[in-house]
């Protein structure tokens, strides 16, 4: 029965074959060596190696996410391209952000620049105060805001605008908008191309409203807000400067609605945006 060498002695004999095998040595203590057992044996050895280290090393593969009313919020999108937000800088806000809305909407039109277009009943723009200092970002419209056109209408965004007024803030008060603006097939997460597409529009709107906070919701916005994918763990519980404002992630209400347990973690988050702006802590709505 072979015996099994310990790792360090392992690496060193196939390190020390490997070295043999390119020199062309076949023979070794005057015994001769088949050549190609040799490179059989070293390949394998290599493998073993390999797998060995590959299984001691967290796994470093993004996980998939669904829709935010499906997703795990510790998961974040697939490994694809996405586009880096406008260079870091401190825009000022238009001297009438009101206006400045209505011609980005105007600019989005009907708009047909992405396959989400075919699907559509209603394109969800956006809601509430041009001039709010506390500004929401979601990942998509559903099913309820792509019939009224409007962000965040069904359950979580009941859930929403309950934690807006533990706040203590009223929804007319604040800006909500998403990464996409049009309804994703079966509530599934946008694709990158799709919110490639859609996300010079969200940039515009927040440098009309200028918020004094963002607050991103979810593990889709935080990826398209800041360029860069890590796990919604590792960006909660802190502020994010974001070109000139500040910017808080947090968990997405319809991952509340499946999960209620997560409510106190992001009331937490919550309360550092109230800190920013400066307002008195209450008491969490349930």
């Amino acid at each position: 029965m072979a015996q099994r060498l310990d790792p360090a002695t392992r690496d060193a004999l196939v390190e020390r074959v490997r070295f043999y095998r390119d020199l062309g040595l076949t023979e070794f203590y005057r015994r001769p060596v088949d050549a190609a057992r040799l490179a059989a044996w070293a390949a394998a050895a290599e493998l073993t190696a390999q797998s060995e280290q590959a299984a001691s090393e967290p796994d470093s593969q993004p996980l998939q996410i669904t829709h935010a009313s499906n997703l795990v919020e510790e998961a974040i999108p697939t490994r694809k391209p996405i586009s880096a937000p406008p260079a870091t800088g401190i825009a000022a806000r238009p001297a009438d952000p009101a206006a400045a809305l209505v011609l980005i909407r105007e600019e989005i039109g009907d708009c047909t620049r992405c396959a989400l277009h075919k699907g559509r009943n209603k394109l969800v723009f956006g809601d509430g105060s041009p001039v709010a200092r506390l500004m929401f970002v979601g990942e998509g419209p559903g099913a309820d805001e792509d019939a009224q056109g409007l962000p965040f209408v069904g359950k979580a965004g009941q859930l929403l605008n309950n934690m807006i007024a533990a706040m203590g803030l009223k929804r007319e008060e604040v800006y909500i908008a998403n990464v996409v603006k049009c309804r994703p097939p079966g509530n599934r997460t946008p694709e990158p191309d799709e919110a490639n597409t859609c996300t010079p529009f969200l940039f515009k709107q927040i440098d009309a409203v200028r918020p004094q906070v963002l607050v991103a919701l979810g593990a889709t916005a935080a990826t398209y807000l800041l360029g860069q994918r890590q796990p919604l763990a590792g960006l909660r519980g802190r502020v994010h400067p974001y070109r000139g404002m500040q910017l808080i992630v947090t968990y997405h209400p319809a991952y509340l609605l499946r999960d209620p347990r997560q409510k106190k973690e992001a009331w937490a988050d919550l309360q550092i945006a109230m800190r920013e702006l400066g307002l008195r802590k209450g008491a969490v709505s349930s």
